[in-house]
């Protein structure tokens, strides 16, 4: 129970700084995910609003609001797939991705300063 404990106490730590950090950036804490989940999605820097869903445990549906959200605030583009047509692919704005590498700087800190990677591990680089 103990190591359970610390574990859930770091992690809530953690995300506490984060949702103060992202709305320094006038974001809210989903979209920051949302753009690390595009920019980190496994083999590419772009996602589909269905990859996207699973990422973030959210409905198909609440994930397309999010990206035309971000869309609006100029984070994020939707283009059609060059592979399948049918397939919209979502890919971060040169100022999405400004906004995503100073928060994953920020958030890549504090890991490094609090030594709280759940764990005690080591914060990703």
């Amino acid at each position: 129970f103990e190591a359970l404990s610390d574990f859930r106490y770091r992690l809530r730590r953690f995300l506490r700084f984060s949702e103060e950090a992202v709305r320094k950036e006038r974001v809210t804490p989903l979209q920051y995910l949302l753009l690390l989940h595009i920019k980190g999605y496994p083999g590419r820097d772009w996602a589909t609003v269905g990859e996207l869903a699973e990422r973030l445990q959210s409905h198909h549906h609440g994930v397309v609001a999010l990206v035309s959200r971000c869309e609006k605030l100029g984070l994020v583009k939707r283009v059609t797939s060059t592979a399948d047509a049918r397939q919209v692919e979502t890919h971060l704005t040169p100022k999405g991705e400004r906004c995503l590498t100073r928060l994953a700087q920020v958030h890549r800190d504090e890991l490094r300063r609090s030594q709280s990677f759940p764990f005690g591990g080591q914060a990703p680089q």
